[in-house]
């Protein structure tokens, strides 16, 4: 038997514009993503993905064949073809993991797969472990996107991340901040689909370029803050200038308008989680607008040992 884990994540500052070169600050979850791996038979994949709570969300057969060949499945079974997909990728990087009789394989989430923590970057980062192969080029021939989250998927402290020439950079930084008991995450009981945010952004990037060094000077400040005040400054700075090239309301203006405090969007827009900066604990105003899952910042980001 063979066990791999990887890292959730969320990504603090240059949500979208991380794809245009930006820097970001992203940090690695205490919650993240386990592959097992067993030996199996009749040059299958038997698989098993069971969400943080024990139950079985996903569970069907792939053949050798069809990871070979990419051949999707008839049904209109979308994780399992984009599972081949990965698989498909993973073996023209490493052929010889089909060279075997077969695998018994099980996933398991330590967080509720609809709080998009990186369902599937720690499950590529997984079987980049597994076959020994470059889980951002995997990524990038598969789902696309920034490659962060990877980066958070093998990492075990905040790093600073950017793209140059599309290629993946990032350093470990120092992030953790004394004002952190001022610093929650609230669940927005809705998953955000990656893609389909990411094309939006597409459309409105004319305006990118000019605002990449803004973003930038911010994310620099954010890692120099040492107080709280200043950090929800910066943090509703650049809350305004994605607002504006998005050309969309905050999500405080959209759902939480009398809040005392900065809340802002992480990631894709308009789900997922947010980050809030508050003197109070917000624990008991988001319960009373029906958002159940609010996280300490001690309970939520992996700190180093």
């Amino acid at each position: 038997m063979q066990k791999f884990y990887s890292n959730g994540k969320l990504l603090l500052t240059a949500e979208y514009v991380v794809l245009d070169g930006a820097k970001a600050l992203a940090v690695p979850t205490k919650f993240g993503q386990n592959l097992i791996v067993k030996p199996g038979k009749n040059h299958e994949i038997h698989w098993t993905s069971f969400d943080s709570d024990s139950t079985i969300w996903f569970q069907d057969t792939i053949t050798f064949e069809a990871i070979k060949n990419k051949t999707a499945s008839d049904k209109n079974l979308t994780v399992k073809n984009t599972l081949i997909e990965i698989l498909h990728q993973g073996y023209l990087q490493n052929p010889d993991f089909l060279q075997t009789n077969g695998y018994v394989i099980e996933t398991h989430l330590t967080f509720p797969r609809n709080w998009g923590l990186g369902t599937s970057s720690t499950l590529i980062n997984n079987i980049g472990q597994w076959l020994k192969i470059d889980a951002f080029e995997l990524l990038q021939k598969s789902f696309g996107g920034s490659g962060y989250d990877i980066a958070c998927a093998q990492t075990n402290e905040p790093i600073l991340y950017w793209l140059e020439s599309e290629k993946a950079n990032f350093k470990t930084v120092v992030f953790d901040p004394e004002f952190k008991e001022n610093i929650h995450f609230v669940y927005l009981n809705q998953k955000q689909s990656s893609k389909s945010a990411i094309s939006n952004y597409k459309t409105k990037k004319q305006r990118v370029h000019k605002i990449i060094p803004e973003i930038n000077q911010i994310t620099q400040e954010i890692l120099q803050c040492n107080d709280g005040r200043s950090f929800a400054l910066l943090m509703e700075k650049h809350q305004a200038i994605m607002s504006n090239l998005l050309e969309t309301i905050t999500v405080k203006e959209h759902l939480f308008p009398d809040f005392k405090g900065i809340i802002k969007s992480l990631g894709a827009w308009g789900g997922d989680f947010v980050i809030v900066i508050s003197k109070e604990n917000p624990t008991e105003y988001f319960k009373n607008k029906g958002y159940e899952t609010v996280i300490s910042y001690e309970e939520m980001i992996l700190k180093k040992v």
